[in-house]
């Protein structure tokens, strides 16, 4: 019996927004806590980042947004997911988001969102509880 492939997690930084810092921290926090990590960089587009998830064949995306795109990114990566037949790809984030923009958010198909002075372990407990490997 094989042993279960650990979970697979790409970190984006979509938009102009040039502040990676946070996504780094998640990315090795990630790291640490056993995931498979895959950081694309700064400045990615929801093409990139999407066509960069199905090729590492990733579990999830994880979306670092500053910028105030978040309205925008969030639903194109979805929508650029199901367009690809990859909607089983969980996406979640983080960053500066307004209160009143996360539920409509969560309502496009965010699974959740991390606002500042959520913690490395919330996120780790979050991931390890609602993403599971895909098959």
């Amino acid at each position: 019996m094989s042993p279960e492939r650990k979970i697979r997690i790409l970190i984006a930084k979509p938009g102009l927004d040039g502040h990676d810092r946070g996504a780094k921290i998640i990315a090795r926090g990630f790291r640490d806590a056993g995931f498979e990590v895959i950081y694309t960089g700064l400045h990615q587009t929801p093409e990139q980042i999407v066509a960069a998830a199905i090729q590492e064949d990733v579990d999830g995306i994880g979306l670092s947004i500053l910028s105030g795109a978040h309205d925008y990114i969030f639903p194109q990566v979805i929508e650029l997911l199901k367009e690809k037949g990859a909607n089983d790809i969980a996406v979640f984030g983080g960053g500066i988001i307004p209160e009143e923009d996360i539920l409509a958010l969560k309502g496009s198909g965010v699974k959740a969102l991390f606002v500042p002075g959520t913690t490395i372990e919330e996120a780790v407990k979050w991931v390890r509880e609602n993403i599971k490997p895909r098959k």
